[in-house]
């Protein structure tokens, strides 16, 4: 995997996407600047054909941003702008300028409004690429009415929309897939980052005169941990690819089922190593171990997608291992 694009977003959010920036967006501080800067730097129209003024890479040439972008918990959704543009560019629309959030599920017509209760990024979006009874819309979130949905620290929320303020897109390719593979993802290079503030802790905490990583009960938690973060980061990179800068959705799904399946395993070790003190509002692995939770249900958790893989499977009249090598060979 070529890691000069990874290399250059993972500086680029080193010095923009700081603990700090996430406690002020979960505030409701805005965050234009950060945005910006990664707006100009050309990552979220990664994914859009040359011709249409993008870098036209292909869709496993992105994973490293979203990984990268996970590991600094990017408060903004540039994994799902990137997917999103490419979705746009695909069906021959226009481009918003702006960070464009994915909500696949959750959003209903009511009456003469757009309605959803748990819309993924809108405080901190610029557009939602929503699907509704099996058409795409375009809602422009300042046109929208967003409230907090009071969940601490969510960058999701409640929102609705006015029918005249929204831009019906017609049918194209299903948005799921799309929001599925940008929180692999996501979730791979949050995980990653979660182990490795685990093992710096597990290896300068003390007790009974020695570092807790030389206890054989945290090492083998830590390896457990170890096992499910490589994993997750082995279905993201299933689930990055495609072609045309979109995804294969049953690879999609294999990604974010293993990506979710693992959250909450880190999750739980990476507070039982680091005790009390990973909890505290002060420290960062509480930012960390809760977007794995939210991120774990987004766009469907694991259930979900092996539900999804189950039906596909038993929908192909052959052996599961041979379901099993088309699969992986993005040939559904």
């Amino acid at each position: 995997m070529d890691t000069l694009l990874g290399d250059a977003a993972e500086r680029l959010f080193a010095q923009t996407c700081t603990p700090a920036l996430l406690r002020a967006a979960e505030q409701g501080q805005p965050i234009d600047a950060a945005w910006q800067a990664c707006e100009d730097a050309g990552f979220a129209d990664a994914l859009v054909p040359e011709s249409q003024g993008g870098a036209g890479l292909a869709l496993t040439d992105a994973l490293p941003v979203a990984l990268a972008a996970g590991r600094h918990l990017c408060p903004y959704p540039i994994a799902q702008t990137m997917l999103a543009r490419a979705w746009l560019a695909a069906i021959g629309q226009a481009r918003p300028a702006g960070a464009i959030a994915i909500a696949p599920y959750g959003l209903a017509m009511d009456g003469k409004r757009i309605t959803g209760v748990n819309v993924p990024w809108v405080r901190v979006a610029a557009y939602v690429l929503a699907e509704i009874n099996g058409q795409a819309w375009l809602l422009p979130v300042q046109a929208g009415c967003v409230q907090h949905n009071g969940v601490h620290g969510a960058l999701d929320g409640e929102a609705s929309w006015s029918m005249a303020d929204a831009q019906c897109l017609g049918s194209g390719p299903a948005l799921d897939a799309l929001a599925a593979v940008a929180y692999a993802g996501l979730m791979a290079g949050a995980m990653e980052r979660v182990l490795d503030m685990t093992l710096a802790h597990a290896n300068t905490r003390t007790q009974f005169g020695r570092a807790i990583g030389r206890f054989q009960a945290v090492q083998q938690q830590i390896s457990v941990m170890a096992e499910q973060v490589w994993a997750a980061r082995m279905g993201a990179q299933l689930a990055f690819q495609g072609r045309d800068g979109l995804p294969q959705a049953m690879l999609a799904a294999v990604g974010k089922a293993r990506a979710s399946q693992a959250a909450p395993l880190v999750a739980d070790i990476a507070h039982a190593v680091h005790g009390a003190m990973g909890i505290t509002a002060e420290f960062d692995l509480q930012l960390y171990t809760r977007r794995l939770r939210d991120w774990r249900r987004a766009a469907g958790s694991e259930t979900y997608w092996h539900e999804r893989i189950g039906a596909h499977a038993l929908a192909s009249n052959t052996s599961a291992l041979d379901t099993m090598r088309t699969t992986l060979q993005g040939m559904t």
